[in-house]
């Protein structure tokens, strides 16, 4: 007779539970189930692990395993007896197996649900969080076999499998008995053991990406002998940018003799290397990429910058040659930018990398910046260069990120690393395809709660190579879900630069209201209409004309700041002629001077033809200390960065007394002349004992003019900004505010209107409001009823009278509609309900359009209801096509309709609008992601452009909102509590005086997709 451990394997080998996580310290490993083929894989593990950890498991010396342990170990049925493994390189690092045990501890098979659980752990990775990694994963496959609760045996000695168990956030119990701890948890995930889940995820992700972006020592693969070349240019970018760490180039081409390319040790391959190898840039043809990626395994390199194409942006043939690189690299436990990439680039003093294809480095700045274009991730760098301001690096880059096709490293991962990194203040992204739109939303709204974000998302579908998952929603859905989650979204990347310039210069605005300045009263009152159609509450323009001083400036921008009615301030500016024009420099002393009182308001200057002034912004800022300079010519130009020395941590930057308003500007030292006639003069040193190291162009880097004036944007320093109540400072460095300039009013209102709106969500999102609990919801009858629905089959739309039974269940009634197949029913129906009464056709082309007559209302007696009806078959057609249905009249109201559906990519989301063609045609629908709280069902009500409708427009009487987001909150609950409910429409909602009146209703029932949030930690599969 067979015991179960002989048997064959009760399922197929579940493939679905193979996964790639990211371990603690930001390397990566494979779990898988442990199968008969991987005895000597679990002999060679144990092998490798300290006698103290087998004692730990086996509580007695356990030198090695014996046949039959290695038989148990290896043999599993997937159900009641499961094991996995941790892999990297294939071979074991760490298993993990549980039995299920019935009530006396004895092997069972289900209906027993309970199971005992042991782990081992290879010494060399104790520390790494794999354990925890793993505790995941053999806790979602047991939930998945009917597994409610997990037991384990430890010994009092072995903390940090204790610590492991506890640190997981279930409900626990805890006893010793006979000198073991037994720890009792249940499976089902807790608001603490998501929290702890996702906190570990974030850690980890962001030590992935900080190995990337901070490494020690870096290996171009690929680079030419001669000059020229992608690999060639990748290192001398690197060298230029003086970066920190060891150097390395390679290629396997090499002559044996060849010691140093461009002053930069060589080597055939990267195993030749002596002494470890953070991260590869790979610049090698695809089909050379294999043998570069097991060279780099076997090495122990962290990861991958891999910037060949022919991947998946090539076909299918690329995209499978895609999927095997990231299997690759990922039994190796690398991570892997691209491929197909521009690079990375990290500004930091102490790394100065530039592993990209960008030939300048960016200059140091709090602006963290992604793009999944190479294309669009230079031109922002461009940009950003431009209007970054003068000599300073405020408002430069930290980070940058192109990924490329996007194969591992994602948006989501350098979001979870900007999330907490201290040099980064603000952060743009530009997003072809949102991958996991769930993820991101939640990982946004923690960011955006943090500092801003500043997003552009592709209309289109994916990029090929890019591999995301399909959703339904509209693209102009999915944005509201990203305004919802705190995203600042924008448009254009011009758009994206003008956003991110402010919110990283200025303090956040307190409120909607506008002081406009200037010495234009046309540009003021541009820019008062602008203010007007972005929603913000401008005061009349101040016109101080044409031959205002700078001591005018001065003096109106400082009474503005000073007015507790004012939030923020936008100066206008147009050049002046005649023997007493306002010089560009002392315009922009005068404005500095005003700035510095100012705590919390944001200051904007919209300037016409000025470019000087732009630059007389920068100029001001220019006593503050620099830590890099790049001339005008930049991307592209003969200039290159001049970085000056770091200063030490005792040394403080020199400061100019500021000049009384009207007095004459401080003059800076007198500069060599610039190899470029239209370049800006060269900064002077950022204090006593620096002076700019020189590094010298390379060769052949094509001439630029320098940036356009009308594209300048000015900067001025001011003290740090106070605290507005209610509203944080964007960054902790607010001691470097600088006033943005822009060269039309337009850009400046839409990026200060993002600006106010970001702030208002930073407040709300201190109190996001609760789900209220309704005393008549019956959840467990709903579940019932669902439950028997659903044994019909995959798919069901409910009938009437179901779609009633579920939606009383939650207290939403709809009111009775009667089939009338004929005039005689409908009289009928029109007697048992009461007239007055409603004919409606509910066939699909005419349901709920009463602009096409399918819906004839307040019909007073039969003699109106048989005329109504022979009206809609003469017109329509016959009965049977019309489906008529009589209804008894509900109160008078606003007619709405609220929607609920669960996207497999985004998750639930609630919908609201007004009814009728021309809601739907204008797109006037609003957005919330499931659950819904009180606080997101009122501002639900009103976002829609047509709310005043709802709140007495125009002299009608207000409705019952209140009534209608109890409906909301109530369609909330439903979708959140029954995942198998997977779309709801309630279409008329009538909203009355006093209620609400649902008139028509359809429910959609299926088994509940997937949830990839609520399970184990892994990275996307391939």
């Amino acid at each position: 007779m067979q015991t179960p451990a002989d048997r064959q394997d009760r399922h197929v080998y579940p493939s679905h539970w193979e996964a790639d996580v990211v371990l603690r310290d930001g390397g990566t490993a494979r779990v898988r189930p442990i199968t008969v083929d991987d005895a000597d894989r679990l002999v060679s593990f144990y092998e490798q692990v300290s006698d103290e950890s087998k004692y730990y498991r086996f509580f007695a010396p356990y030198p090695r395993l014996s046949a039959k342990d290695v038989h148990r170990f290896t043999h599993h049925d997937f159900v009641d007896r499961v094991g996995l493994a941790a892999t990297i390189g294939g071979e074991f690092i760490a298993t993990v197996r549980y039995d299920r045990i019935g009530p006396g501890g004895m092997p069972a098979s289900a209906p027993a649900d309970e199971a005992e659980v042991a782990f081992l752990v290879q010494d060399a990775h104790q520390g790494r969080g794999v354990a925890s990694a793993l505790l995941e994963h053999i806790a979602a496959v047991a939930r998945e076999r009917g597994i409610r609760r997990f037991a384990a045996e430890v010994l009092p000695a072995n903390n940090k499998m204790i610590k492991v168990f506890t640190d997981a956030g279930y409900t626990q119990q805890r006893s010793f008995e006979d000198g073991v701890v037994r720890l009792e948890f249940d499976l089902e995930p807790t608001d603490r053991s998501v929290a702890v889940q996702r906190a570990r995820e974030q850690r980890a992700e962001a030590r992935s990406v900080r190995r990337l972006l901070t490494p020690g020592s870096v290996a171009v693969i690929g680079v030419g002998r001669a000059p020229g070349g992608v690999g060639r240019s990748v290192l001398g970018n690197l060298r230029d940018a003086g970066f920190t760490g060891r150097l390395h180039a390679v290629n396997r081409a090499f002559p044996d003799d060849l010691e140093e390319v461009d002053g930069v040790p060589a080597h055939r391959r990267v195993r030749d290397i002596d002494g470890p190898v953070d991260v590869a840039v790979v610049a090698v043809p695809a089909e050379q990429v294999p043998d570069v990626v097991t060279d780099c395994g076997e090495h122990g390199v962290q990861g991958l910058v891999v910037l060949a194409a022919g991947y998946a942006e090539s076909g299918p043939d690329g995209r499978e040659r895609q999927r095997e690189l990231v299997r690759q690299a990922r039994t190796y436990g690398m991570r892997i930018i691209g491929p197909n990439a521009f690079g990375i680039i990290n500004t930091a003093a102490d790394v100065r990398l530039n592993a990209s294809l960008a030939p300048e480095m960016p200059r140091p700045g709090r602006i963290g910046l992604f793009a999944q274009s190479g294309a669009i991730g230079i031109a922002l760098l461009s940009r950003l260069h431009r209007r970054g301001g003068g000599v300073t690096g405020t408002t430069g880059v930290s980070t940058f990120v192109s990924s490329g096709n996007r194969a591992d490293v994602s948006g989501n991962d350098v979001l979870q690393y900007w999330y907490d990194d201290a040099e980064t203040d603000v952060v743009l992204m530009y997003l072809e395809s949102i991958g996991n739109p769930r993820k991101f939303t939640r990982l946004a709204r923690r960011t955006a709660a943090a500092k801003p974000l500043v997003v552009v998302q592709g209309a289109g579908s994916a990029p090929q190579g890019h591999a995301v998952r399909a959703t339904r929603l509209p693209h102009a859905t999915v944005s509201a879900l990203l305004r919802q989650a705190g995203v600042i979204r924008v448009d254009t990347i011009t758009e994206l630069v003008d956003a991110g310039l402010l919110l990283a210069r200025q303090p956040l605005p307190a409120g909607p209201r506008v002081t406009i300045l200037g010495n234009s009263e046309s540009l003021g009152l541009l820019t008062y209409d602008r203010c007007l159609a972005e929603g913000l509450r401008p005061a009349p323009p101040l016109d101080l004309t044409t031959m205002a001083t700078p001591a005018d400036f001065h003096r109106a921008l400082s009474q503005a700041l000073a007015d507790e009615s004012c939030d923020a301030v936008v100066v206008t500016a147009i050049p002046t002629i005649g023997e007493g024009a306002v010089g560009d420099g002392e315009l922009a002393a005068a404005l500095r001077s005003a700035a510095e009182g100012a705590h919390g308001k944001p200051v904007l200057v919209v300037h016409v033809e000025l470019g000087g002034l732009a630059e007389a912004l920068s100029a001001a800022g220019r006593t503050a200390p620099q830590t890099q300079v790049m001339a005008p010519g930049a991307f592209g130009g003969t200039h290159r960065f001049h970085p000056a020395p770091a200063r030490k941590p005792q040394e403080t930057p020199s400061t100019t007394p500021t000049a009384p308003p009207g007095t004459p500007p401080v003059q800076t030292p007198p500069t060599a002349p610039s190899a470029d006639p239209g370049a800006a003069p060269t900064a002077p040193s950022a204090g006593p004992g620096t002076a700019p190291a020189a590094h010298t162009a390379r060769p052949g880097a094509p001439a630029s003019a320098g940036a356009p004036a009308s594209d300048a944007v000015g900067v001025v320093r001011t003290p740090p900004a106070g605290v507005t109540e209610g509203v944080q400072p964007p960054t902790p460095h607010a001691c470097s505010r600088l006033i943005p300039a822009y060269p039309a009013a337009e850009r400046a209102v839409r990026a200060l209107a993002e600006a106010v709106r970001y702030a208002q969500w930073r407040r709300e999102a201190v109190d996001p409001g609760k789900v209220p609990e309704y005393d008549d919801i019956d959840e467990k009858g709903a579940a019932e009823l669902i439950g028997a629905l659903l044994e019909r089959g995959e798919g069901l739309a409910l009938g009437t009278e179901e779609t009633c039974a579920l939606l009383g269940r939650y207290g939403v009634a709809v009111h009775q509609a009667l089939p009338a197949p004929t005039a005689e029913a409908a009289v009928g129906a029109a007697g048992e309900l009461g007239y007055p009464v409603a004919l409606k056709a509910t066939a699909p082309h005419l349901r709920h359009r009463a602009d096409l007559g399918g819906v004839r209302l307040d019909l007073a007696d039969e003699e109106q209801l048989r005329r109504a009806y022979s009206e809609l078959t003469e017109l329509y057609g016959k009965p049977e096509e019309l489906r008529p249905v009589v209804q008894r009249m509900a109160p008078r109201g606003v007619d709405t309709v609220v929607r609920a559906v669960i996207d497999p990519a985004a998750g639930a989301v609630l919908s609201f609008g007004l009814a009728g063609a021309a809601s739907q045609l204008l797109g006037d629908t609003a957005h919330r992601l499931v659950p819904v709280t009180d606080r997101d069902a009122t501002s639900l009500v009103r976002s829609i452009r047509t709310a005043p409708l709802l709140f007495g427009w125009r002299g009608s009487a207000p409705v019952d909102t209140a009534a209608l987001e109890e409906l909301l909150l109530r369609v909330s609950r439903l979708v959140d509590d029954h995942p198998e409910v997977v779309a709801v429409t309630l279409e008329p909602v009538v909203v009355a005086r006093r209620g609400v009146s649902v008139l028509g209703a359809t429910v959609r029932l299926a088994p509940p997709p997937a949830r990839d949030d609520l399970g184990p930690r892994t990275l996307p599969a391939y």
